[in-house]
């Protein structure tokens, strides 16, 4: 670096040359822009546009960095804080600030000077700047955090990462290098990584941010995997302060088209999802519950985990099976077993596969084995799980097998159900009693595939080509179709039939139930019109209505005059206080706080708000007076498991008192179709 450089440098901040440009933040769930990254870039009068990677080096070398991140910060700020306050900033500070005991002062003045919340920044600290510096990086992260700044670590993963330092400093976030999301779907291990950072993330309790998205395969990868926000070109380019508002408008706007290109309906119901730790828990339960013998299979056929009933079929502790090969544990076994074990790590799933062998004991033991591949997020086969049942006893003793027929047949002469037999080409062998005294039809006329004499003419072709696909594959049939009964009537049924495999793994037989599902079905019919019905007085009455859940305040649904009143669509949301959709505001011109919301005041604290008189700033600027009723939904129990706000646009009514607010504020609007509420400030 020489002087030259450096002095080029101070004449190019001192003329404001260096400029803040925003690189978009996305939610991958919802699509919805989050807020952006701000990326320094000089417009060199001779060079051309210059990145940081060249001028950030002589900027901390010559001493010239805090005055480099006050110029750009102060633009930064001016040019976002007119923005919706949902959206945040996020910057990044070098190592050599991180040292700096005024970096919170020179962050906080430049929030102030612009009239930036510090609660709408992130400050990412790469881990490279935090290797021997960890208690100087505690002194100043605490306090950011005290001005009220989230913290995020940049770069984990590419460097120095370490769990001490996720566990030593009050992180808020955690991003995942784009090295690795580039190469996430062409590289197994970086798509490992990714995995892994986001899972950690997750049990932390820290947002994960994933850099450089260049593709919608990479975002519904990231998605898959669970990742939060994702920032890169798929977003669009860094854009600059002028084009910043354009950007935002334009976002929403495509975000718009698309919400309406959705399909209507679909489960809008609020789900809670356990905790990792949690989920893990329930399923080693699980596995260590169940009354067959599991185990999981590395690519290489070595146990990765098993339960106590597999190791103690195999006469092993749990602890003599970890990482050793299925051939070294039950060698008895394997010559049987391993063509199908390869079968399944190619994919192919094997159901009911019997094997019968000598155990050291000289006991004579059989088993059912089945074989299911189990794959990663990128639909690779990673390892086999696998279930495995000891049917020594019912294959050996004839009168356990006598036992087990007589059973069968006295459970399809007294099922309330339909039972039917065919074999492995799909011909019906045998149909219980209760198939003849729903259609008439006899044991003989029902054989082979005289049993669709019943159906319905329409349901014919359907079921027809459903049987075949099952006979075809060896999956189980599940579909409904209609039967002609003896009174002439029709009835919906269901039909329902699973394979039983021979050694070799074809299909010996198909066993079936057949169910009376006529008045389930009607049953449905009449609640989907009912729900209809529902939801057309939803829709229809004069007063505008939003539903949200609780305790999180997601907004679920709203009907057309809520939206009219807002002036935009209800999209479903997770801000609990709903300001970034409403804002909202006292007479006197002061915002209401988020506890002030009264469909917060509902759901939180289970208050009746009954009628109360605000003004909505809508998306063009205009405060009009609504008035607002909020109550809250109660289960059967008490709990509060949502909330309800009805809507009424008053300007009409308030017109008089509007006039004289703007008076007192002295910013009285002679346009009565548009009067204009704005505090001062």
């Amino acid at each position: 670096m020489t002087s030259e450089c450096v002095l080029d440098l101070r004449r190019g901040i001192d003329s404001g040359e260096i400029v803040p440009y925003f690189q978009p933040l996305v939610e991958l769930r919802t699509g919805q822009l989050s807020g952006f990254e701000v990326l320094a870039r000089w417009h060199h009068p001779l060079r051309g546009v210059v990145l940081p990677d060249e001028f950030i080096p002589v900027a901390e070398a010559g001493g010239l960095i805090g005055e480099l991140m006050q110029s750009v910060l102060v633009k930064a700020f001016t040019a976002a804080v007119s923005l919706p306050e949902y959206l945040r900033l996020s910057v990044n500070v070098s190592a050599i600030q991180l040292r700096d005991l005024s970096l919170r002062q020179e962050i906080g003045l430049a929030a102030e000077r612009a009239g930036f919340q510090m609660s709408r920044l992130t400050v990412e600290i790469t881990e490279s700047a935090l290797v021997g510096n960890l208690e100087h990086a505690r002194m100043v992260t605490q306090e950011l955090k005290e001005l009220g700044s989230r913290i995020a670590i940049d770069d984990f993963g590419t460097g120095y990462s370490s769990l001490r330092h996720l566990h030593a400093l009050p992180f808020d976030e955690i991003k995942v290098d784009q090295t690795f999301v580039h190469t996430m779907l062409s590289r197994r291990e970086s798509r490992k990584i990714v995995a892994a950072i986001v899972g950690l993330g997750q049990s932390l309790g820290l947002v994960t941010v994933a850099e450089g998205v260049e593709d919608k395969d990479q975002a519904e990868m990231l998605l898959w995997l669970g990742c939060d926000l994702g920032q890169g070109w798929l977003y669009g380019r860094p854009v600059s302060g002028d084009e910043l508002q354009e950007y935002v408008t334009a976002h929403k706007r495509e975000l718009r088209k698309e919400s309406a290109k959705a399909p209507v309906g679909g489960d809008s119901g609020f789900h809670m999802d356990a905790l990792p730790s949690q989920r893990l828990a329930q399923l080693q339960a699980i596995y260590d519950g169940a009354p067959v013998g599991l185990c999981f299979l590395d690519r290489n056929l070595r146990y990765v985990s098993l339960n106590r009933r597999l190791a103690e079929m195999n006469n092993a502790p749990i602890v003599a099976h970890l990482g050793r090969t299925v051939a070294e544990v039950i060698p008895q076994f394997y010559a049987q077993l391993e063509p199908y074990l390869k079968r399944a790590l190619s994919g192919e799933p094997v159901i009911g596969l019997k094997s019968r062998a000598v155990m050291e004991d000289g006991a004579v033991q059989m088993r059912s084995t089945s074989y299911q591949p189990t794959l990663d997020e990128a639909g690779e086969v990673v390892g086999i799980s696998v279930a495995v049942v000891d049917i020594t006893e019912r294959e050996s003793k004839d009168e356990a097998l006598r036992e087990s027929e007589e059973h069968y047949r006295y459970t399809v002469e007294l099922s309330p159900h339909v039972t039917w037999t065919a074999d492995a080409k799909g011909m019906v062998m045998e149909s219980g009693p209760l198939w003849t005294l729903l259609t008439g039809l006899t044991q003989e006329e029902s054989m082979d595939w005289g049993w669709s004499q019943a159906l319905h003419p329409e349901d014919i072709p359907r079921t027809a080509a459903a049987w075949q696909r099952s006979i075809d594959s060896g999956k189980p049939l599940d579909l409904e179709y209609r039967i002609r009964c003896k009174d002439g009537g029709w009835r919906w049924m269901r039909a329902r039939a699973s394979a039983r495999l021979g050694e070799d793994g074809a299909v010996v037989r198909w066993y079936g139930t057949l169910e009376d599902i006529h008045d389930y079905k009607a049953a449905m019919e009449e609640l989907e019109a009912s729900k209809a019905r529902l939801q057309a007085v939803f829709d229809a009455v004069p007063v505008g209505l939003v539903i949200a859940e609780a305790p999180s305040g997601r907004v679920a649904m709203g009907n057309p005059r809520a939206e009219a009143i807002l002036g935009h669509p209800i999209i479903p949301t997770d801000d609990i206080a709903g300001h970034a959709m409403w804002p909202l505001f006292h007479a006197d011109g002061r915002r209401l706080g988020s506890q002030e919301y009264p469909l917060v005041r509902a759901i939180q604290r289970g208050e009746v708000v009954d009628g109360e008189e605000l003004i909505y700033e809508c998306g063009d600027g205009v405060r009009r007076w609504v008035s607002l009723t909020a109550a809250p939904i109660r289960s059967g129990e008490g709990h509060i498991t949502g909330g309800v706000v009805a809507l009424r646009d008053i300007q009409a009514v308030k017109a008089p008192q509007v006039d004289a607010v703007g008076e007192i504020l002295g910013k009285g609007s002679t346009d009565r179709g548009k009067r204009s509420l704005k505090p001062k400030g």
